[in-house]
């Protein structure tokens, strides 16, 4: 059985197309397609995917819109952005409020496929501009509470008061900060084994160790609170 694939694009052909090539791949099963969010959100109780492929742009309810709503209902299912521009604000905000990543339109079908896979194995689709992107959102608010006054609560979670640097890079190992900046650069999981000559299995047991320690749940928040701390660098 291949990864249930639940594909949301507005455009008809477009759609057509996406589905076409994906399901010469085995490992991909497409178990459903909608032109809409709100079609998306209704199509989600009765096909249960596993990962929804899902366009940024859509009318009336936007892909955040529907990051949002699926991850607070359904947070199994895994969501990877499909967008036609390189619109790193928006891109970065499908990602903060859930996505595990993103992808340009016209990317290769095999790299679709691959990120596809990566999300579904926990993993994240993160580029070096979006990294950079969630850099400068996650010091905006650290720079407005330096620059507040009397101590006044800003109303963000405990995320935005920072331990120390050297005790949070203090917490992980010498190979685990090195795979936290090797996923910063984009690298996918199956990339990073190669890089360091380490097997998928044991670069997702460092994963979990690395979310663990900086009480993260995934990739890309691991990447945040890492640049947010100044433990590595893109």
């Amino acid at each position: 059985m291949g990864i249930r694939v639940l594909v949301v694009e507005d455009q008809p052909k477009i759609l057509k197309a996406q589905i076409k090539l994906l399901e010469t791949f085995e490992e991909i099963e497409i178990v459903g397609e909608a032109l809409s969010g709100e079609s998306a959100l209704e199509k989600i109780e009765e096909v249960h995917p596993e990962v929804l492929l899902l366009d940024l742009g859509l009318p009336q309810m936007s892909g955040i819109d529907v990051t949002r709503r699926v991850k607070a209902t359904h947070p199994e299912i895994e969501i990877l952005i499909f967008t036609i521009f390189d619109e790193e604000d928006k891109v970065t905000e499908a990602i903060m409020a859930g996505a595990a990543g993103y992808l340009l339109k016209g990317t290769p079908v095999e790299k679709i496929v691959e990120g596809i896979k990566d999300v579904k194995a926990g993993g994240a689709v993160i580029q070096p501009n979006l990294a950079r992107a969630l850099l400068r959102m996650v010091k905006q608010p650290m720079d407005a509470n330096k620059g507040g006054s009397g101590g006044q609560s800003s109303g963000h979670s405990h995320a935005d008061l920072p331990m120390p640097n050297r005790d949070v890079a203090s917490l992980l190992t010498d190979r685990e900060l090195e795979i936290l900046q090797i996923i910063a650069k984009g690298l996918s999981n199956n990339e990073a084994a190669k890089v360091l000559g380490l097997s998928k299995a044991t670069i997702r047991t460092h994963l979990e160790h690395i979310y663990e320690k900086l009480d993260v749940t995934n990739r890309v928040e691991a990447v945040t609170e890492g640049i947010r701390q100044g433990i590595i660098n893109i």
